[in-house]
Formats: structure tokens, C-alpha cells, sequence
């Protein structure tokens, strides 16, 4: 029974998306991925991580323990480092596979299509 169903979820998507473009097929996944689930990560992750260090430094100080203020702030700065890091992460690794993509060009199709993909997901 499951094979049947999967069967017919794999005929629906064959049918309604288009294979022609330079996703095969996967346009909607990449779309999804690069439009919805990248920026909830870019945005998101880095706000958490600050506002959970600004706690932890607010704890800190209301605490008056000098020791607990200096970590607190060791903390957050290293939370802050990581929230860069983390609202670059996506452009950075887009930006190294469009610069290999059209470093390699004819010599390996598939990641110039990769990069075609994930420029312009149809």
C-alpha cells in the first residue's frame, strides 16, 4: 500500500513540475530552501543567539558577581561572532559555488547547472 502511494506522489510531482529547466525538476525544492528555510536560519538563528546572551548578561549583573559579568560577556560575544557567522554563512557558500561554477565552466556541467539552479530556480 505504501509503495502506491509513493508511486503516485512520484507521478503527481513528474506531472506537475517542469523538467525542462535548469533545476530537473527540483525548482520547487530549491525555491523553498533558498526562500523560506535560508532566511528563517539567517534571520532567526541570530537573533536567538543574542537575545540568549543578552539574558545571560542580564542574569549577570543582577547576580553582582563580578566573575559571573566577565563570562556572561565572554558569552556574548562569542554568541555574537556566531550570529555573524551564521547570517553569512548562506552567502558565502553561494557566492563559492557560483564562483566555481563559472571557474569551471564546460569542464564540469553539472555544477554550472548547479549554479544556474540556485541563481534562478524555475
Amino acid at each position: 500500500m505504501k509503495s502506491f502511494m509513493l508511486m503516485n506522489l512520484v507521478q503527481v510531482l513528474d506531472t506537475t513540475v517542469n523538467v525542462d529547466g535548469p533545476c530537473h525538476g527540483f525548482g520547487f525544492l530549491v525555491r523553498i530552501v533558498k526562500n523560506g528555510l535560508f532566511p528563517i536560519l539567517q534571520i532567526g538563528i541570530p537573533i536567538i543567539l543574542i537575545v540568549l546572551g543578552t539574558l545571560d548578561l542580564g542574569k549577570a549583573v543582577i547576580s553582582s558577581d563580578d566573575k559571573a559579568v566577565k563570562e556572561a560577556q565572554s558569552k556574548l560575544i562569542k554568541r555574537c561572532v556566531y550570529a555573524i557567522l551564521v547570517f553569512f554563512i548562506v552567502t558565502l557558500i553561494s557566492l563559492l559555488f557560483t564562483m566555481i561554477g563559472n571557474i569551471a565552466g564546460d569542464a564540469a556541467p553539472g555544477l554550472t547547472n548547479w549554479s544556474n539552479c540556485w541563481n534562478n530556480p524555475e
